[in-house]
């Protein structure tokens, strides 16, 4: 008798594609503003393109080395030393990657293994859960409870066991725009010595800040040894689709992530870190600059979202803003998502995606305000109509 076996991984069960990805394509399709998907609308800096140029045509081509092009690993050394105080060897603590997306898989990959558990705090971006399901891990999850959005200390003590491995930090965070204090960061801290866990930062967000200071857990005592943080170019310098990320570790993690990297992605792409190297030179007053103006699009589509019945909750970081759907009466986000991009001609991200049961976020949506202004705008209008349009169309 013929043993007929599943095709497919067990692995890929407990998670479906994208639900940012999903919302953009059907944006596409009905022709309208996307809220959704974390990308901006507007120009890169005309520098970092001007670099790009520079090194395609000096035929930086080819391969870089698997970890990263020498000139991008001492830039960033030197911007963790001058903005951080972190003293990072680009030869044995940097890893370049393609995008903080396969830095945060090649990390867990490297240091989790099967059955092991993660700490995840929750809401989080959609990434984490499929990428613990890969590794076989076995993700713990602590909410972040509104309205502050903070963990109770309490509970995180109680999700730390002889089974944890790591906990992923995100700050600024997605989707609530929260900015761990650092008191919130001294009780991460404090757990991760006491079960000798890894704390994986995803600091991708660290320079779009309205409110509080970024403050790698890395710096705290005792945890530079303990710490892997990730970040990337991608959203500090609007170039989300060139794919260059990295990931700072000591130098006996760093060894098995780059391992990993090697066979995920061979490299990132070569001319682009070249760009990136030149980008971090822009200095103080280029990051204080895209602070400014992400705050003038996050007050703009706060207030459009305000008059418009969402409830947003207002971010000290990142650039999406978190909103209570509850008035119009809808009991189930993605139905409401799908509802809104079709009669209102705007897309955001159901809330129940960034959380590991549905029902928990069945009452959000998410938006993005990494947009232009003008387009922000028009939003705004289109999104004052809601509620009007509920009524007529239920």
């Amino acid at each position: 008798m013929q043993v007929v076996r599943g095709r497919l991984a067990r692995r890929t069960v407990g998670f479906t594609e994208s639900v940012i990805r999903e919302m953009t394509r059907l944006c596409a399709q009905r022709g309208g503003i996307n809220l959704a998907q974390g990308f901006p609308d507007f120009s890169a800096p005309a520098e970092i393109k001007e670099a790009a140029k520079r090194a395609i045509d000096a035929d930086v081509n080819q391969y870089a080395i698997t970890w990263g092009a020498p000139s991008l690993r001492r830039a960033l050394a030197a911007s963790y030393g001058d903005l951080y105080g972190m003293a990072v060897d680009p030869e044995t603590m940097l890893t370049v990657t393609c995008g903080a997306t396969e830095a945060m898989i090649s990390t867990l990959l490297a240091i989790v293994d099967p059955g092991d558990e993660v700490v995840v705090l929750e809401p989080f971006y959609e990434n984490y859960g499929p990428d613990a399901a890969i590794c076989g891990a076995v993700p713990v999850y602590v909410p972040l409870r509104p309205p502050e959005d903070a963990f109770d200390p309490d509970e995180l003590r109680r999700a730390f066991g002889p089974k944890t491995k790591a906990i992923i930090v995100n700050t600024p965070n997605n989707p609530t725009g929260r900015v761990l204090t650092s008191a919130e960061l001294e009780v991460i801290a404090d757990l991760c010595r006491e079960h000798d866990a890894v704390a994986i930062t995803d600091e991708i967000y660290e320079h779009i800040r309205y409110d509080g200071e970024h403050i790698p857990i890395a710096t705290l005592p005792g945890m530079a040894e303990r710490t892997v943080t990730i970040s990337g170019a991608s959203k500090t310098f609007s170039v989300t689709g060139w794919r260059v990320g990295w990931i700072v570790a000591p130098a006996e993690l760093t060894g098995g992530i780059r391992k990993v990297h090697d066979f995920v992605t061979v490299g990132a792409p070569a001319p682009l870190q070249e760009a990136i190297a030149a980008a971090l030179a822009m200095g103080p007053a280029y990051r204080e600059k895209l602070a400014r103006e992400y705050r003038a699009r996050r007050d703009l589509l706060h207030g459009a979202l305000t008059e418009a019945g969402f409830a947003p909750r207002l971010p000290e970081g990142a650039y999406y803003v978190l909103c209570d759907i509850s008035r119009f009466g809808f009991d189930d986000d993605t139905a409401f998502a799908h509802w809104l991009v079709r009669e209102v001609g705007v897309a955001g991200v159901p809330g129940s995606s960034f959380y590991s049961r549905r029902e928990l976020g069945k009452h959000l949506i998410r938006f993005t305000f990494c947009k232009t202004e003008g387009l922000l705008r028009e939003a705004g209008e289109r999104l004052r109509r809601t509620e009007e349009l509920v009524r007529s169309t239920r």
